[in-house]
C-alpha cells in the first residue's frame, strides 16, 4: 500500500513539474517607435479596458532634470483613457519632498497645464497590507489612491543610484509610497522617518525585496487585472529622474514595451539593455555596471518568487 501511495505521489509531483514547465509565458509587446501615437497603440495591444477613475502613475521628474516622460509624449494616452496623473512626494529632499515645491516642479515641467494632477499623499497617507512580510509589515501610500479603480503604471525605464534600474516595479513601490512609505521601504522596515531612514539602506537585497513586496501590495490593493504596465525606454541615463542633474544617456532610445505582467516586462527591458551592441553611439557598460553593482535584477527574481508575475515572456514586436 505504501509503495502504491509513494508511486501516486511521485506521479503527482511529476505532473505538477511538467505543468509548471508548460505554463504559458507572459506576453510583452514591443515597438521601436516612441511617439504619442505608438504609446496609445501599445496600450490597445494589451486588450484591457480601463474602468472607473483611472490613475496614470508617472514620475514628474526632479526640477533641473530633463529625462522624465514629457507631457507631449504621454498626452494622447492620458486623454484616451480619461486618466489623472498621480504622484507622491519624495523622501530625499530636493524639489518634490516639500508639497509646495512639488507643485512648482509639476508646473515647471508642464503637467498641470495639460492634465489633472493629484499628489496622492498631499493631505493624508494610509497603510495597506502586504502579502510578503519578510521585511515590511505593511505599505504606506498616498491616501488618494483609494479614489481610483484602475491604474496605468507608466514608467520611464532608466538607471537608478540605489536600485540599479527603475522600471514598473519601482514606479509601483517607491513611486506610489508616501514620503513615510518611501523611508520605510528604503530602510527595509526599520523606520518611516526621514532622514533617519538613510542610515539603514543595507543590506541591499532587503531594500530590493521590500520594493517588490510594496509593488505587490499596490497590485493586491487595486485588484488583480486592474493595473496595466508600460515602460518607455528613451533618454536612458544611468541616473533616475529623481536626480536633478542626471548623467547624459550613453545609449540610443530603444522603444516602448508593455504587458499585464510587471515581472515579465521589467525582465524584457533588462534583457534589452544587456542586448545592446556597443558601438560609436551606444555604450551600455556604465548602465550595466550600475545595475550589477546594486544587484538590480534581484527585484525581478524576488517579485516572481512572491507570486507577482513570471520572468518567462514572449516578445511580440509590431
Amino acid at each position: 500500500m505504501k509503495k502504491i501511495l509513494l508511486t501516486v505521489c511521485g506521479i503527482c509531483l511529476m505532473t505538477l513539474a511538467v505543468c509548471a514547465q508548460q505554463q504559458e509565458a507572459s506576453t510583452v509587446y514591443f515597438t521601436k517607435n516612441i511617439s504619442p501615437e505608438s504609446l496609445v497603440d501599445i496600450y490597445k495591444k494589451l486588450g484591457v479596458e480601463p474602468h472607473g477613475k483611472v490613475a496614470v502613475k508617472i514620475s514628474t521628474g526632479e526640477s533641473g532634470g530633463n529625462n522624465y516622460l514629457k507631457p507631449t509624449l504621454i498626452r494622447n494616452l492620458v486623454e484616451e483613457t480619461k486618466g489623472t496623473i498621480v504622484e507622491c512626494c519624495t523622501a530625499y529632499g530636493g524639489s518634490r519632498q516639500d508639497k509646495e515645491k512639488h507643485w512648482e516642479t509639476i508646473h515647471e515641467h508642464g503637467f498641470d497645464s495639460i492634465f489633472k494632477v493629484v499628489i496622492m499623499d498631499e493631505k493624508e497617507e494610509m497603510k495597506i497590507p502586504v502579502r510578503d512580510t519578510t521585511w515590511i509589515k505593511y505599505d504606506i501610500v498616498g491616501k488618494e489612491l483609494k479614489q481610483y479603480d484602475f491604474m496605468i503604471n507608466l514608467a520611464h525605464f532608466k538607471g537608478h543610484m540605489m536600485g540599479g534600474f527603475g522600471g514598473v516595479l519601482k514606479n509601483q513601490s517607491i513611486g506610489v509610497a508616501s514620503t513615510a512609505g518611501k523611508a520605510y521601504i528604503h530602510s527595509h522596515g526599520v523606520t518611516d522617518k526621514t532622514p533617519e531612514c538613510w542610515r539603514y539602506t543595507r543590506p541591499q537585497d532587503a531594500f530590493l525585496e521590500s520594493m517588490a513586496a510594496a509593488a505587490d501590495a499596490v497590485e493586491q490593493y487595486m485588484g488583480k487585472g486592474n493595473i496595466i504596465y508600460i515602460n518607455v525606454m528613451n533618454n536612458i541615463s544611468i541616473d533616475c529622474d529623481c536626480d536633478a542633474h542626471p548623467a547624459a544617456p550613453e545609449v540610443q532610445d530603444i522603444g516602448i514595451l508593455a504587458s499585464t505582467d510587471p515581472v515579465a516586462l521589467d525582465k524584457a527591458c533588462l534583457d534589452k539593455v544587456y542586448g545592446i551592441n556597443p558601438d560609436a553611439n551606444n555604450n551600455p557598460t556604465p548602465l550595466i555596471k550600475r545595475i550589477e553593482k546594486q544587484h538590480g535584477g534581484h527585484i525581478i527574481d524576488y517579485a516572481e518568487k512572491i507570486g507577482m508575475g513570471q520572468k518567462a515572456y514572449k516578445l511580440v514586436e509590431f
